[in-house]
């Protein structure tokens, strides 16, 4: 069996939720260097992420499974300036804090500086800490 992988995950928490989604429907899945990245975030990069694999015979049905989560998951998150559902999860560098976290960090560890993520909104720009989440 030829596994291929179908979606590329940052973290562990959302490549197991996919993984249970898949594993609900009688996929055959597994995840490609989560240990990597769980033990060292700075190498998600560096490795290419989660890879959640699949049979190569059934990638096609498990991307388009994925891809209706992924959209189902966008339509409940509303921006609260223009109402629109084009939003997505950034690291923002503008916060003075970020910059000098990341001195700090590369002038003395070894380890990944924290960054602060926000929901921007693709359509007006706006920019929120929390998912607002239609009822």
């Amino acid at each position: 069996m030829k596994f291929v992988p179908v979606w590329i995950y940052d973290n562990y928490v959302s490549a197991h939720i996919a993984m249970g989604r898949l594993e609900e429907d009688g996929f055959k899945c597994w995840l490609k260097d989560e240990n990597t990245v769980t033990i060292d975030p700075i190498l998600t990069n560096a490795v290419g992420g989660i890879k959640l694999m699949v049979e190569e015979a059934e990638a096609k049905k498990a991307f388009d499974i994925l891809k209706q989560l992924q959209l189902d998951h966008k339509a409940k998150i509303t921006c609260p300036a223009c109402g629109s559902h084009n939003i997505e999860v950034v690291s923002t560098p503008r916060k003075a804090a970020n910059w000098l976290s990341a001195l700090l960090t590369f002038s003395f560890t070894n380890f990944a500086m924290a960054v602060e993520t926000v929901n921007h909104c693709f359509d007006c720009g706006n920019e929120f800490a929390e998912e607002m989440l239609e009822n």
